[in-house]
């Protein structure tokens, strides 16, 4: 089933009074919203029986967690012993999923860095490799990876990229951000067709299975010749892209993706006009 949540609490969350993820449970589905994505963008800094607290609560409301990991992980890093460091942030990242009583962790893959950019990606590729065993030998083997699409040039994470990473193992899935891809093709996304053809491609690339329970981040992002630039908000109207086009190509091949916004305050409001444009574009179609 689609889902659709926030990324991170919506600054109209805190205006409330709230202090806490404890109680954004209720929150979430007082408005009708699905999912929650805890960021652990700067490091993975809760503790068990608060991530239990927060789980226990999320499941009572029936509002589904998962995690994005550390933003310095790089698993194309040519020091062994900071890729190893990545590993380990990465197993941090499972462990509070575990805790949160989640399925799905995002994280990023990777920055080019001085070597071919080729060199990177195989560097990954075997790396994530590796971290399977990490994975399995710490029991979170049915955790599900997911590989996101990046933004700037300089970062690896293309569609074609992702989906590479995504057949390395059956747990790893793509973490497709079609803000980050608008914003690193300088604004290619604007009609349903071009979004049709990511879908096309993946699902040739790496399975219709995996195509279909992709986790998805969507938010309009600035950008410049280099890329991403920053975050924006639905109330733009210059960077894009526009959700209503995605909307139908999700509708047309029937995807049940999980989808986090993950605009700059206003996340859980543009995640609930996410999923009423999206139940607007189904109600045609019955």
């Amino acid at each position: 089933m689609i889902k659709f949540g926030p990324s991170g609490n919506s600054e109209s969350f805190f205006a409330e009074g709230h202090k806490s993820t404890v109680e954004a449970a209720k929150w979430l589905k007082d408005r009708n919203l699905d999912v929650f994505e805890y960021p652990f963008g700067r490091g993975v800094n809760i503790g068990k029986s608060t991530a239990a607290e927060i789980g226990k609560n999320f499941a009572e409301n029936g509002i589904e967690v998962s995690v994005h990991a550390p933003y310095f992980i790089n698993f194309a890093n040519p020091d062994p012993e900071k890729a190893e460091n990545s590993k380990g942030y990465l197993l941090q990242s499972l462990e509070a999923l575990s805790a949160l009583g989640g399925e799905r962790a995002g994280f990023h893959p990777g920055t080019e860095g001085k070597r071919p950019r080729e060199e990177g990606v195989e560097l990954i590729k075997r790396r994530l490799k590796e971290f399977m065993s990490l994975k399995k030998d710490a029991g979170f083997e049915n955790k599900i990876i997911c590989a996101e699409t990046m933004g700037k040039f300089a970062q690896i994470g293309t569609v074609e990229e992702v989906a590479e990473f995504c057949n390395v193992d059956e747990s790893i899935y793509p973490c497709v951000d079609f803000g980050h891809v608008n914003a690193r093709t300088l604004g290619s996304l604007k009609t349903a067709k071009d979004y049709e053809n990511v879908i096309l491609y993946l699902q040739n690339a790496i399975g219709t299975e995996k195509t279909k329970r992709m986790h998805v981040h969507f938010s309009k992002i600035m950008y410049s010749a280099k890329g991403e630039v920053k975050h924006l908000t639905f109330a733009d109207d210059v960077y894009g892209p526009k959700f209503e086009p995605l909307a139908e190509v999700l509708v047309k091949y029937n995807l049940e993706p999980v989808i986090l916004s993950e605009s700059q305050g206003t996340q859980a409001e543009d995640a609930a006009t996410m999923k009423r444009i999206y139940f607007e574009k189904l109600s045609k179609t019955l």
